[in-house]
């Protein structure tokens, strides 16, 4: 008799079986801590309830299990093979009723709520991995070390079966009073998942049972006395006139006898519903190691650090999950169904930590110094059928072992005379590739600037306490400040710019940049203060404190606005040094734009190597990266660099 036979076999279990939401409990499972309930609840009923346990619970699990498990035979210490069959294929196809994606999914949030999971093992070929419900597993017999073996319920009325261990693979965390299961992640989360419920509980009778009072409208006590008809009159032509579909909704009323109206809307800021929130969320993602940021806390969110994160989230967070589970899946599963010595699984990854396309393709073209994709090969990337000739790799002509590192490099020059030699050297030691930004030093220079500003401006405006908005003034220091900072950096590329095209330092006039800066600066610093001022009007209006617009503007537009100043900083005394040097000498430099960093925009890969007069602009209208002139979507994040050509 197979084991799903004796699965089939069912034995009737004597115990109570409480119904909860749709599922049955076994007396038995009210011993575990694994299974404490919270506030009557379980963690799976927590999980059903509480959305900020569901958000981060299914953030971990889809994250995982989208990453599919992959089998590897090891030859050797150098050389592993990706194995299709034996545990490969059971992984793929788990049962008749699974996935793969969900068999992994329902083991990491079994770990995320119960710190257990556990998978029924069978020889049955089509049903070789059950994921079990914990809520069904309780373990029975056996000693310190683990248990003897399972009792499993397998239906609503408490019928069980019971499994011997070897064919239960147990995954768990650690508890420290057992050596064989661990604690459930919900039990630290008792007291805030209880406030959460209880403040959801108040929200709703606030709601239900608060008064639905929009605005009130009083008459002073020195008003004449209204009639019963009068007041009447009044009630009807308001209700008519200002209320549902009425011809004046939104416009303003003219009142009578020193009225007045007062609101009295329910506000949901002050009572910190809000904060209450996001605290509840934050807190829930800590306990499982999340980035708040990942699950949509986005305060301080920019490109750059979720990217950052992204990748960290593969490494801090879910790392240490997944090598629990290949750590499980190849000491006890992998022996069981694939007899073969050296194979094992692990987690896809690569395909998640590793760069663009651009990037890969770079990297490996300089890491093996020639083409490494045939024809064929990038055809079928793109879904084309193969040509004849098509599976031989190209070697072109310019790239020999010893010779040219990648085929993306010039042509050497052979035969020249030694004279002409000496003159392309120059030509190339000409050839300045400047990325159009400032050095690190440079933008936190700036940036000081900014956030000295920014507090002088908090501590002296009034604005919050009904003051007046100084316009001229603040746009006047903030000019001033800007265009000294824009005058050390320009003056120190600048010079540097004259020095790498082969002149001296002094080729550069800082001078002849003062006018020109003072009015782009001018214009950036009238630009802020207008940012600075709606945000104002706006914290005003949500009734907010206006103190925490130039908190923010200190640690999140300060840094922002500094690192788009210093690359046009840069940009321009690039260019700057370049023309004055050739109006000096006579010559007809020429621009070249370069594309760099990991993930371009379209429109400037397709620009990669365009030449134009230095005076002229590039054809998208920019007359270098990070130009001010350009549209904003054109210009931020953008990585590509300016190269300076002397004839």
């Amino acid at each position: 008799m197979g084991l799903f036979d004796r699965f089939r076999k069912t034995q009737p279990y004597e115990g109570t079986w409480v119904n909860s939401g749709g599922e049955f409990y076994g007396a038995w499972a009210l011993s575990n801590e694994d299974y404490e309930r919270i506030l009557g609840l379980s963690p799976a009923e927590m999980w059903r309830t509480q959305p900020y346990l569901r958000t981060v619970v299914n953030f971990l699990a889809r994250n995982i299990a989208q990453l599919g498990l992959h089998a590897f035979l090891r030859e050797g210490e150098d050389n592993r093979l990706r194995v299709r069959d034996g545990v490969a294929q059971v992984l793929a196809k788990p049962n008749r009723t699974t996935t793969a994606y969900e068999l992994v999914y329902g083991l990491v949030a079994d770990l995320a709520l119960y710190d257990v999971a556990y998978w029924l093992l069978s020889d049955d070929e089509e049903q070789r991995i059950t994921r079990l419900p914990v809520g069904w597993v309780t373990r029975r017999g056996g000693d310190a070390l683990g248990p003897k073996e399972y009792q499993v319920r397998i239906d609503d009325r408490g019928q069980s079966v019971t499994i011997p261990a070897e064919q239960i693979l147990a995954f768990h965390g650690w508890s420290p009073g057992t050596l064989y299961t661990g604690s459930s992640p919900v039990s630290a989360l008792r007291e805030l998942l209880a406030e959460q419920v209880q403040a959801a509980r108040y929200r709703e009778m606030v709601w239900r049972r608060g008064g639905k009072v929009g605005a009130v409208l009083t008459r002073p006590p020195d008003a004449p006395e209204w009639s019963d008809e009068a007041r009447k009159q009044f009630k009807q032509d308001w209700e008519s006139r200002f209320t549902g579909n009425g011809p004046q909704v939104g416009g303003t009323p003219l009142l009578e006898d020193g009225m007045s109206l007062t609101r009295v809307d329910f506000n949901a800021h002050e009572m910190q519903f809000i904060e209450g929130s996001r605290l509840a969320l934050n807190t829930v993602a800590s306990v499982y190691h999340v980035n708040p940021t990942m699950i949509g806390l986005l305060d301080n969110a920019n490109y750059s650090n979720v990217r950052e994160f992204r990748r960290m989230l593969y490494g801090d967070t879910l790392g240490p999950i997944l090598a629990q589970i290949e750590d499980r899946v190849n000491t006890f599963l992998v022996p069981l169904v694939d007899p073969r010595e050296g194979v094992y699984v692990e987690f896809n990854i690569e395909e998640k930590l590793q760069g663009s396309f651009e990037e890969q393709t770079t990297a490996l073209q300089s890491s093996v110094g020639r083409p490494w994709m045939t024809a064929n090969e990038a055809r079928a990337l793109r879904n084309m059928p193969a040509v004849a000739e098509g599976d031989s790799l190209v070697t072109p002509l310019n790239v020999l072992v010893g010779g040219q590192a990648s085929p993306r490099d010039a042509a050497p020059d052979r035969d020249l005379p030694a004279a002409a030699s000496r003159h392309l050297d120059q030509r190339k030691a000409n050839l300045v590739l400047l990325k159009a930004r400032g050095t690190d030093q440079q933008t936190e220079m700036v940036s000081q600037v900014l956030r000295k500003f920014f507090s002088r401006q908090r501590d002296a405006d009034r604005f919050a306490r009904g003051g007046e908005w100084d316009e001229d003034r603040w746009n006047r220091e903030l000019a001033r400040d800007l265009h000294a900072a824009a005058l050390e950096v320009t003056s120190t590329l600048g010079k540097e710019e004259a020095l790498a095209l082969g002149f001296t330092e002094d080729e550069y006039d800082v001078d002849a940049t003062v006018a020109f800066l003072q009015a782009v600066t001018q214009t950036r610093a009238e630009n802020i203060n207008r940012t600075t001022k709606a945000q104002l009007d706006s914290a005003v209006q949500e009734e907010s404190d206006p103190v925490e617009v130039y908190t923010k503007a200190e640690e999140s537009r300060a840094p922002g606005i500094a690192v788009g100043m210093t690359t046009w900083l840069a940009g321009f005394a690039t260019r700057e040094a370049a023309q004055q040097i050739a109006y000096r000498h006579d010559l007809e430099p020429t621009k070249t734009w370069v594309t760099t960093g990991g993930n371009p925009r379209k429109e400037h890969a397709a620009m990669n190597g365009e030449t134009v007069p230095l005076n002229e602009p590039f054809s998208n209208g920019l007359d270098w990266p990070g130009d001010a002139d350009g549209d904003v979507d054109d210009v931020a994040g953008c990585n590509c660099s300016l190269q300076i050509n002397l004839p």
